[in-house]
């Protein structure tokens, strides 16, 4: 391998020291404990000075001759500069203004911060005890930043904080006030005597420190910050306008198309999707699949079907642990299919873990807490086993797939794991690739298992055996199509919340209780969920194409590999390194043959 350049691995370096002190939770996930008794520094002050050596780098890493670079060292620092410029364009929206919303804040993140943190040893405890004395200024810092928004205008959509009191409140309870170790700040300090110096430390934090914080914060959002909130929804309504939109999507596809492009994108695949959908309804035993066979019957058809799904009690757990067992077994399922589908496997083991009672209620059905093996910390596959009838057993194995392996989990422990980048890659996330990716590892449940897709069997659908769990991953699928739709139509051009609502639940098998749910995170995080069904057709598009270059030589162990092996990357960035994969492959097979 050449030597790298010294300049840019000095502007890598740089960078990746910024963004270890600008998250330093996230450092102590991924070995680097240099700030492992630290929270994010969100005041004014401190962000200003982030912001100002962001800009330096950038202006550093433009000034490199790009003609003098080769390999690696024109990647990474094209890669820089397309981070470091997104960041100083989003810079002047203030998004820190803006700290809760329907599934983040403090009062969600805070209290599962353990999850994500090394906790071996009695310094890993001691740090994490610190942190917990830290809460009170960093919950101190964003209430601030939240009244410099509302005096700018700079506020969310009133919609989408309807629970977020309660879910404050559950951390500044009298019972948690008068018993710290109920609270879950303790959770890592339960198997210790209530006399260590430790577990006094973490009770003396949690009563007279957190407590009274987020009492404060509860009483901000509800008498202050809600009413100063606005009643419309769309980001183009907002005080920052469509440009706040135009560049969350730009932000999260990682392409330049326009709302209504993406729009229509949408509507097509809603279309495509939902024709195998009614396909795969006659292959069910529902009783009634042939009551509604008119052409014109098909909507009404479709929606009694969905009706039926939501409501048959065969299709839902009685009891958490049941949920959960059934995770594990999809799970043990999926393991022994991962070496026919990747040459690079990760070496960190991941779990499954319901998500906690308190931040059940406004999360959805699942989601991933990566880990690394550099803290010791595994990966975790978080399930919400809140309110089981509306838990469907036949998403569960698309859900699987995109959350654990081979979805977030392969890619956050690939590029944890890659030995010869810089540990800056690591850090990245480009949401059209990391959820594109997820969104195709569901796919992959097709090409596992005995039932697999073949020229011999072309329907054939691998894990999918039961046509209840196909028909779940083509609801899982055109869910994410929908969203194409839902969100430009919210935040561009003016559907309402009841109206995405609607569509969403006229169009998939979602239960009503995980849509509105799903309505309120679109509303809140504007254009992030536009990049799933963009990054997975990009990488779909990818794959026919390498397919139909390499013929016979097309290995998709290998081509699974090139997908993951650089980390996170923007989706033309990630083109280019399949062309430049198709072409090194092609050459190695003419050499062969010569």
């Amino acid at each position: 391998m050449p030597a790298r350049d010294s300049r840019v691995i000095a502007l890598l370096d740089a960078y990746y020291d910024l963004i270890c002190q600008a998250d330093p939770v996230g450092a102590s996930t991924r070995g680097d404990l240099r700030f492992n008794d630290r929270l994010p520094d969100v005041s004014p002050e401190a962000l200003a000075i982030q912001r100002s050596e962001a800009s330096r780098l950038l202006a550093q890493v433009r000034e490199l001759d790009r003609s003098a670079l080769q390999g690696e060292d024109l990647i990474d620092a094209d890669l820089l500069e397309y981070t470091l410029d997104l960041s100083d364009r989003g810079a002047k929206y203030l998004p820190e203004q803006m700290p809760i919303n329907a599934l983040e804040g403090p009062h969600i993140s805070l209290p599962q911060m353990y999850l994500q943190l090394p906790l071996a040893t009695e310094q890993h405890l001691a740090d994490y005890v610190t942190r917990l004395e830290k809460i009170p200024t960093l919950i101190d810092q964003q209430i601030a930043n939240m009244r410099a928004g509302m005096k700018a205008g700079r506020v969310p959509p009133k919609v989408i904080l309807a629970d977020t009191v309660n879910g404050i409140r559950s951390h500044c309870s009298p019972e948690i006030a008068g018993k710290p170790s109920s609270s879950p700040f303790f959770t890592p300090l339960r198997v210790r005597s209530e006399s260590d110096v430790l577990a006094v430390r973490a009770s003396k934090a949690i009563a007279s420190g957190i407590v009274p914080a987020f009492e404060r914060l509860a009483a901000f959002v509800e008498n202050e910050y809600i009413p100063a909130c606005r009643d419309t929804i769309g980001a183009a309504q907002g005080v920052d306008g469509i440009g706040w939109y135009e560049h969350q999507l730009r932000f999260h596809t990682t392409t330049v198309l326009t709302a209504r492009q993406i729009h229509d994108i949408g509507l097509a695949e809603v279309a495509r999707i939902k024709a195998e959908m009614m396909r795969v309804i006659d292959e069910t035993n529902w009783a009634d699949k042939g009551r509604y066979t008119g052409t014109h019957q098909v909507e009404e058809r479709f929606a009694r079907f969905v009706e039926f799904l939501r409501t048959d009690p065969r299709f839902y757990f009685t009891s958490e642990e049941e949920m959960l067992s059934g995770y594990r077994a999809i799970g043990k399922r999926v393991d022994p299919e991962l070496l026919g589908l990747f040459a690079t496997l990760p070496r960190l083991p991941w779990g499954i873990r319901p998500i906690p009672r308190f931040a059940a209620p406004s999360s959805p059905a699942a989601y991933y807490y990566p880990g690394s093996t550099k803290s010791g910390v595994p990966g975790y596959f978080m399930v919400n086993t809140y309110d089981l009838k509306q838990r469907p057993k036949y998403s569960m194995i698309s859900l699987t797939l995109h959350e654990a392996v081979p979805g977030h989990h392969f890619q956050g422990a690939i590029a944890d794991e890659l030995p010869s980048q810089h540990a800056y890659r690591s850090v990245m996330w480009y949401t059209a690739h990391g959820e594109g990716w997820a969104l195709y590892a569901e796919s992959l449940g097709l090409e596992m298992g005995d039932d697999v897709r073949s020229a011999a069997n072309p329907n054939g659908r691998g894990l999918y055996t039961d046509p209840y769990d196909y028909f779940g991953r083509l609801s899982d699928e055109i869910w994410r199509a929908c969203r194409l739709v839902v969100d430009t139509g919210m935040h561009a051009f003016g559907w309402s919340r009841q109206q995405a609502i609607d569509y969403m639940l006229a169009n998939s098998a979602g239960t009503e209780l995980d849509t509105v749910s799903e309505i309120d995170r679109y509303i809140g995080w504007p254009g992030q969920a536009c990049a799933y069904k963009l990054g997975e057709i990009r990488i779909r598009e990818l794959r026919a194409k390498a397919t139909a270059a390499l013929g016979s030589g097309f290995d998709k162990r290998l081509f699974h590999d090139e997908l993951l092996n650089a980390g996170s990357i923007p989706l033309a960035v990630l083109e280019k390194r399949i062309d430049r994969w198709i072409e090194v492959t092609r050459l190695r097979k003419d050499n062969a043959a010569r």
